[in-house]
């Protein structure tokens, strides 16, 4: 098989049918062989009814429903999960990512070598308050991740199939996919100008915490991708600076003391010197953060990812 299509969505009855005409007239135009994945997150609007009438007309057609409403993420973590075709392309249901670009997305694929496009809506039809947050956010992650896309949230993107299976999808790290295929070890990633349409029906499901999640999610992945299988490297770098920085200070505090006895140099009680108690809470600290490392090192030594490394090619 081709291409399978996986569609995420939830409360977007109006317009599914249209949206597989329109997939089903470009793969007819191109001669590909497909699947259309729709995964319905829970929808309460007669969705999964139409999903269910249009599998019944069109064997191309697959609907996956979940019992409530998990978020973007799992619905396509189990979308890809199911999906078969050499190319794996996603695109929200709300008809604002066009499958007109879906042979470009396949030709950057199978012909130019990539494993993973990500389309970039360079002219937005949307409002500032979103398009100025998501231009901070895509610099953000830029910067953290190295990668040079301009748009990381785009739904419509398109994958090698084994890139999809090699990765996890989680939390709401969908607009983090180029960074996790990254760390998998999936480095060819390029980008392509798609058009973005304006919304047709109903509003968007997404409110302004996504932008906080976003950054959350960020942090999460990079120190993972950094320290995830060596976390004493970060746990027991900070906790041993610290511990050495209070032990140091203990040392000066005490000679202090004892310099002002044999000097016959009035002096206050070591105790109540405020730097005698900021040394203490920093070896107390860099001793917590050292056996924090340590268990974390005792945790990864039992992951089953501990030894999971991406093979490109063997003989």
């Amino acid at each position: 098989m081709d291409i399978s299509v996986v569609i995420p969505l939830y409360n977007e009855s109006e317009s599914l049918t249209e949206l597989y005409e329109w997939i089903a007239g470009v793969m007819s135009a191109n001669n590909f062989s497909y699947e259309v994945i729709f995964v319905d997150d829970g929808s309460t609007d007669g969705s999964w009814e139409i999903i269910a009438s249009l599998g019944k007309k069109y064997g191309e057609v697959k609907g996956i429903r979940f019992g409530q409403n998990y978020g973007k993420s799992p619905a396509l973590q189990y979308g890809f999960q199911k999906a078969k075709g050499e190319v794996v392309i996603t695109m929200d249901a709300d008809l604002q990512d066009s499958p007109d670009e879906i042979p470009g997305l396949y030709k950057m694929i199978m012909e130019d070598g990539f494993h993973l496009v990500s389309g970039w809506k360079k002219k937005r039809r949307d409002p500032l308050n979103k398009t100025i947050p998501t231009r901070l956010f895509n610099a953000t992650v830029r910067l953290f991740s190295g990668i040079k896309l301009h748009d990381f949230n785009c739904g419509l993107k398109a994958y090698r199939n084994r890139v999809v299976k090699n990765i996890e999808i989680y939390n709401d790290m969908h607009r983090l996919i180029p960074y996790m295929a990254k760390n998998a070890g999936f480095i060819r990633i390029g980008e392509k100008i798609v058009k973005h349409k304006a919304r047709k029906y109903g509003s968007t499901k997404f409110g302004i915490n996504r932008f906080v999640n976003g950054y959350l999610d960020l942090f999460t992945l990079w120190f993972l991708s950094k320290f995830g299988k060596k976390p004493m490297h970060f746990f027991g770098l900070i906790g041993s600076l610290m511990f050495f920085l209070g032990f140091i200070a203990v040392i000066i505090t005490g000679g202090t003391k004892l310099y002002c006895l044999y000097r016959n140099i009035p002096a206050p009680l070591v105790a109540t010197s405020p730097y005698f108690h900021i040394s203490l809470t920093c070896m107390i600290l860099g001793t917590q953060l050292f056996l924090s490392g340590f268990v974390g090192e005792l945790i990864t030594r039992n992951s089953p990812e501990r030894n999971r490394y991406l093979v490109s090619e063997e003989i």
